[in-house]
């Protein structure tokens, strides 16, 4: 296992944009042996984090920091605000959003570890939107990550958010 710093500071881990909500890389996998990984996620007002989608390899859970989480886990809609915890199963279609007019930030819990590089890379081709639409589907193939680019104008409706959004400042 790689040495890591046992304190992960609030300026700590590469931030980047991934088309609608940032990310800030906490904890990659080599710092538990590939058990899950951490990332954070700042949302601004009304900012839908992608489109419906399933992970075939890894559960999520997403603790909510500041703000209003709101999320489509199969046919069920919530909201979760500070300290709650929403968990988000493997093989479930499911999204989330910035349900409020203030700032959202999570931090994502991501088990096993691995998916984090989904997000890197799509850093790196500056975000969602931007990319090439046959390399996402390449990305999503590799990381058996099954999304519906359909979703999102009825999501967008159905709870007044947008897609792509603004990064959050700060």
């Amino acid at each position: 296992m790689q040495d890591v710093s046992r304190v992960v500071g609030p300026k700590d881990g590469k931030a980047g944009f991934l088309g609608s909500i940032g990310v800030r890389f906490m904890l990659g996998g080599e710092a538990s042996d590939g058990g899950f990984s951490l990332v954070e996620h700042p949302m601004s007002a009304h900012a839908l984090a992608a489109p419906l989608h399933r992970h075939n390899r890894e559960d999520e859970y997403s603790y909510v920091l500041e703000g209003r989480m709101g999320a489509l886990l199969g046919e069920d809609v919530l909201e979760a605000g500070p300290g709650d915890l929403v968990l988000k199963p493997r093989g479930e279609w499911h999204t989330f959003w910035n349900a409020g007019e203030e700032p959202c930030r999570i931090l994502e819990i991501i088990a096993p570890a691995g998916f984090e590089r989904f997000f890197a890379e799509l850093t790196d081709l500056g975000g969602v939107a931007a990319a090439d639409p046959v390399t996402l589907g390449e990305m999503c193939e590799r990381y058996e990550l099954e999304m519906d680019p359909t979703s999102v104008p009825g999501l967008a409706e159905r709870f007044g958010l947008r897609f792509p959004a603004e990064p959050l400042e700060g």
